[in-house]
């Protein structure tokens, strides 16, 4: 679809509101909440339902190949049994008997592979720009289910779906002739309640491919309407901006009703939270014998954005259990010790058939006080201790934006935000140098002492000089330790009973080795790439909640 023409009238009592291929109205009261800074969701959202639905038709494809190789097959099995039985009964004749099919040549060539349209559903549209983006910008959409509680919010998707021609409308199917035939919606507006609506789709037989839930807070109240209601191998977008919740200890008993577990304190308690989010997805799936696999999960600003697949698998939801984890961390240096729930056994028989075992997973894997610093140690989770990213999809994402920068306002940070290591946590210098009292190396110091020990290192998203890397919070310790033997500490600064006392204690297994390695400097820091919000305006947060008993979108 075009663009809306640059020449709008704009309406007395309304602005104009342009972002990428689409532009809204406005209105001065602000009944439809629209918060310009998640461009970078929209923008991502979009990416990541085109590299989605790339995928899905890959797959559809291979199976349809597959489909016409057997039955091509079975035909050929079926012709040659025919011909065999015909000579063994000696009829076998060059002519073919009267009435019979011969096989013909035509001009169509093989047949093709028609790739699937997609419907996007979004439970909570407030102005409908995302779900007008969507159908703009995204090839294989079929149509977009904007919905809304709000009656404001629905008259203000109604004129802005017009205002960009996606709305039902008369058209001529040529210029010859005067015959009028209806074009159906691009975006099809419903008012009520978003659960409902979704409740409504879970047959199968009406399932949605895409669910994107953005609301004002918590996903919560709608993630067990929207894991029913997507189709088997479809796409659940998600956004929880409630990260004084899932992000800190200062509402753990809210943190525990909405997603099931506790929070962490720590610096990684932004990492934390989407795995409590992705916990609350897996588990809510697997009521109903469906399972996620987590393609892409970023803490972004003030909240986080996941991206899973949803499918149907009995097995795959009794994997369910190994992976989720405790974490037991530690008040002092931070250190985490993973306690899984659960873990699988595989067992293979004589004839090589592979049988799954569960069993409940021995621990506790620490003691109660923290072997590196002797401090206590607090109970964080359940929550998602598998992978947070699908490294084959995530590349595919980062190759179409690499490819399309022009058509994202916000490619470089989208470049920025898809490269770093899927282990858990992530960790800064600074904070484990205040640890130690020491002086802080720099950040290519320590991850050159990392990769010289022999470990990966990346960046991470979630937090401006964090690092992730396949070390333990001790290996991280020991190469710290070598770093004081050139950097003494003043220990007449430091109390008997400090945690930083214990640590500093203790002699480094290793001598790390700070000059710089030859991978020490990150992609991004090579071409720039942006990983980070900069302050765009003055108060630039999630905004004030809107008056009312519906849950707003924050986003839209």
């Amino acid at each position: 679809m075009s663009a809306p023409a640059p020449t709008l009238i704009v309406p007395e009592g309304f602005t104009l509101h342009k972002e990428n291929t689409s532009a809204i109205l406005l209105p001065a009261s602000n009944d439809a909440f629209l918060n310009p800074v998640q461009e970078f969701n929209r923008d991502l959202s979009v990416a990541c339902i085109r590299t989605w639905g790339d995928l899905m038709n890959k797959e559809k494809e291979k199976k349809w190949r597959q489909s016409l190789e057997r039955r091509a097959k079975k035909a050929e099995a079926g012709h040659k049994a025919k011909k065999a039985k015909t000579e063994e009964n000696g009829h076998a004749s060059e002519q073919p008997a009267e009435g019979a099919a011969v096989p013909q040549e035509t001009s169509e060539g093989p047949p093709e592979f028609r790739p699937q349209r997609f419907v996007i559903l979004e439970a909570l549209s407030a102005t409908g720009l995302r779900s007008i983006r969507y159908a703009n910008e995204i090839p294989l959409v079929k149509y977009v289910i904007a919905n809304d509680l709000s009656p404001a919010a629905v008259e203000a998707m109604r004129r802005n779906i017009e205002l960009n021609d996606m709305h039902e409308k008369e058209v001529s199917p040529s210029e010859s002739s005067s015959e009028k035939v209806v074009r159906p919606a691009k975006v099809r507006v419903n008012e009520g309640d978003a659960c409902a609506l979704m409740y409504n789709h879970r047959a199968e037989r009406n399932r949605v491919d895409v669910v994107d839930l953005d609301p004002y807070g918590t996903a919560a109240p709608f993630v067990d309407a929207s894991v029913q209601c997507v189709n088997d191998g479809g796409l659940l977008c998600v956004t929880c901006t409630d990260m004084s919740v899932l992000a800190t200890t200062n509402y753990p008993e809210k943190c525990f009703s909405n997603y099931g577990g506790a929070p962490v304190k720590a610096e990684y308690c932004h990492e934390a939270a989407l795995r409590l989010v992705l916990h609350t997805l897996a588990t809510s799936a697997a009521r109903y014998g469906r399972y996620i696999q987590p393609l892409l999960s970023l803490s972004i600003d003030f909240y986080v954005r996941i991206f899973v697949r949803v499918y149907s698998s009995p097995i795959d939801v009794k994997k369910v259990f190994s992976k989720t984890a405790i974490y037991y961390v530690c008040t002092g240096c931070q250190s985490f010790y993973e306690q899984p729930i659960g873990r699988m056994v595989e067992n293979v028989s004589g004839k090589g058939n592979v049988n799954l075992h569960f069993k409940a997973h021995t621990g506790p894997p620490v003691s109660e006080r923290c072997p590196e610093c002797n401090s206590a140690l607090h109970a964080a989770g359940p929550m998602w201790s598998g992978p947070l990213h699908d490294p084959e999809f995530v590349g595919s994402v980062l190759g179409h934006v690499e490819s399309n920068e022009d058509k994202y306002g916000t490619s470089a940070r989208m470049k920025g935000m898809l490269t770093e290591l899927d282990t858990p946590f992530y960790f800064t210098p600074s904070r484990v140098s205040s640890h130690f009292h020491c002086v802080c190396p720099s950040l290519d110091e320590t991850a050159s002492a990392l990769l010289h020990a022999g470990y990966k290192v990346s960046r991470s998203h979630a937090c401006a000089g964090s690092l992730k890397t396949t070390a333990t919070y001790a290996d991280i310790h020991d190469i710290f330790r070598s770093w004081v033997k050139t950097h003494p500490v003043r220990m007449d600064k430091i109390s008997e009973n400090s945690p930083a006392r214990h640590l500093l204690s203790k002699e480094p297994r290793i001598e790390a080795n700070f000059k710089r390695h030859p991978d020490s400097v990150t992609p991004s820091s090579k071409v720039k790439l942006v990983r980070y919000q900069q302050n765009p305006t003055p108060n630039w947060g999630p905004g004030a909640k809107p008056s009312g008993k519906r849950k707003r979108n924050d986003d839209d």
